[in-house]
């Protein structure tokens, strides 16, 4: 399913392959210190290989006409088991600070609303920092409705402690 799903201007929007791991590994990394992480390319590198050679997740990503990165979005798999059906969970979305304002958001959330349809989810989610007032404009711009009736916990696992219980 690799294949161009949207252009604009000087930007072209594809699903990314395993052959376009060093564009978006500068800007998975990016993203990570965005939301506070430090710098780590080679842990991005790592993670982004193993998604790729594992088929663990879905990347599109938008290219400029000298090849390098505007942005990019990750989906992952998952299921509903009240539609009984497959759903996708849109985990990052980002865009490189000078394609900003420039639809390239909106190209990448297009891309990932087709590819559902193409695969038959009956519905992408996402969650967002309560701060970040222009990425939920952006979706909401975009059709997305925030969800008012349902409420999300997160249980941090300490991974050490598991392996010494």
């Amino acid at each position: 399913m690799a294949s161009s799903v949207n252009h604009s201007d000087d930007v072209a929007v594809r699903q990314a392959t395993i052959f376009d791991l060093e564009i978006v590994v500068p800007m998975f990394d990016a993203y990570r210190q965005f939301y506070r992480k430090p710098g780590d390319v080679d842990l991005a590198r790592r993670f982004l290989r193993e998604r790729f050679e594992h088929n663990q997740s879905i990347i599109f990503v938008a290219v400029r006409e000298d090849g390098c990165g505007a942005g990019f979005t990750q989906l992952y798999p998952s299921f509903s088991s009240v539609s009984a059906a497959p759903v996708l969970i849109l985990n990052d979305l980002f865009v490189m600070a000078d394609a900003r304002r420039k639809r390239v958001g909106a190209m990448l959330l297009a891309a990932a609303a087709r590819y559902g349809r193409a695969v038959g989810a009956v519905r992408l989610t996402l969650t967002t920092e309560v701060t970040n007032a222009s990425a939920q404009a952006l979706y909401e711009r975009e059709g997305w409705a925030r969800q008012e009736d349902f409420y999300t916990y997160n249980l941090a696992i300490d991974r050490e402690v598991d392996l010494k219980s």
